[in-house]
């Protein structure tokens, strides 16, 4: 089951990894295959769910067993929810108009998307592991992603007003911006599942 887990967090960080270089650089091709490991995300998730509920029926797992069980049937559910994110990211790219593409519009939501990817991988890390500092780590590290969030939506506010031309291409950036904020409100949710699965008490 743990495999199976560190492999669908590996989809979801390779996901958004893809559709934030297919921002940075242009390369649609990129964006298209984020799109399509949205599919085996969504795979992975009812594989995942098949194998919890073998072992909820035929291991009848008692204690901490259970709670890991449990914590992991949440967290594929935020996976999952990953993975839609940076398919949305992705598909937004693809239909972005890039006449009024200019690079440092991008440079804070690619630094941005860096620090969600790593959210991700120690949020997943810290389930196999069963390691509630990590964990704890990620949850303190959702204000890191506030912070971008906050100072991403100033510039690009500011850039409509100064172009009104841009707007369209600065609101598609700003809906990339609140999906990668909420990429980091899942890998939030993945650690209190952690501690959960350790303790019995979903903390901050």
């Amino acid at each position: 089951m743990k495999n199976e887990l560190i492999q669908m967090g590996a989809l979801c960080e390779e996901a958004i990894s893809l559709a934030a270089k297919a921002l940075t650089d242009g390369e649609f091709d990129l964006a298209e295959k984020a799109v399509l490991l949205d599919k085996e995300i969504d795979q992975m998730e009812r594989d995942i769910e098949t194998l919890c509920l073998k072992l909820l029926l035929q291991q009848q797992p008692v204690a901490c067993d259970l709670r890991q069980i449990s914590a992991a049937l949440k967290i594929i559910t935020d996976m999952e929810r990953i993975g839609d994110q940076a398919a949305d990211i992705a598909e937004i790219i693809l239909t972005i108009r890039w006449a009024h593409y200019v690079p440092e519009d991008v440079g804070h939501i690619r630094e941005m998307a860096q620090e969600t990817i790593k959210m991700v991988r120690s949020s997943v890390d810290s389930y196999v592991h069963q390691d509630i500092e990590r964990a704890r780590a990620v949850i303190s590290s959702d204000d890191i992603i506030d912070r971008y969030f906050i100072q991403v939506r100033k510039v690009l506010i500011k850039k409509i007003v100064d172009d009104p031309t841009a707007g369209e291409h600065i609101l598609d950036l700003l809906m990339i911006d609140k999906y990668l904020e909420r990429i980091g409100d899942h890998a939030v949710n993945i650690a209190k599942w952690v501690i959960f699965s350790v303790t019995g008490t979903k903390g901050g």
